[in-house]
């Protein structure tokens, strides 16, 4: 038996109709699946499994937490996670994918192991950016990235605007003296 022998779903024997089948996906879910993201969670899976002679669609239907490093400061920080996504199954000789949302799942076996499409319905769902909410950064992190932080020129032109015009301020002489060749010019 494989590490994901209890997310086989036998399509072949299922009668028509809808069949639910439930998971609970815990941090042993997330250490077997190897996931370099997602690190531990706690999270609800519903699959139903709506068959009509040849026709299947399978609805996943994925909520509860997961814990991932925060963009900002690579802390761990908790996700929420709620999605529904719809896949299509249909036989065939070989397992393949003809799309995003279209599977082939070998006629002789008629088995499809869901594990993998859960722990990616759980990882297309986590935003590019998650961060902590305001002030619960690691505060290390936070003061070194403000010292190494770039400023945009947008930001330097606001803060030439700050400069009060009326106010002198001293030339280099490297910069006299460079402008004194171009006058000469």
């Amino acid at each position: 038996m494989g590490k994901f022998s209890s997310y086989d779903i036998s399509l072949k024997s299922l009668a028509d109709g809808k069949h639910t089948f439930n998971y609970l996906l815990e941090d042993d879910f997330f250490e077997k699946i190897d996931s370099p993201e997602v690190r531990k969670g706690t999270v609800n899976a519903k699959i139903v499994v709506s068959r009509n002679k040849e026709k299947i669609e399978i609805d996943f239907m994925v909520k509860g937490t997961i814990q991932i490093p925060c963009t900002r400061c690579l802390d761990d920080m908790t996700q929420a996670i709620d999605v529904k996504e719809k896949l299509f199954v249909k036989f065939g000789k070989q397992f393949s994918e003809e799309g995003d949302d279209i599977l082939i799942v070998p006629e002789d076996s008629g088995i499809l192991n869901v594990a993998w499409f859960l722990y990616e319905t759980i990882a297309l769902a986590i935003p590019i950016k998650h961060v902590h909410a305001a002030g619960e950064c690691n505060e290390t992190m936070t003061k070194k990235l403000k010292q190494y932080e770039i400023v945009s020129d947008e930001e330097l032109m606001d803060e030439d605007e700050l400069i009060d015009d009326n106010e002198e301020t001293e030339n280099d002489p490297r910069w006299d003296a460079l402008r004194n060749i171009n006058d000469n010019n």
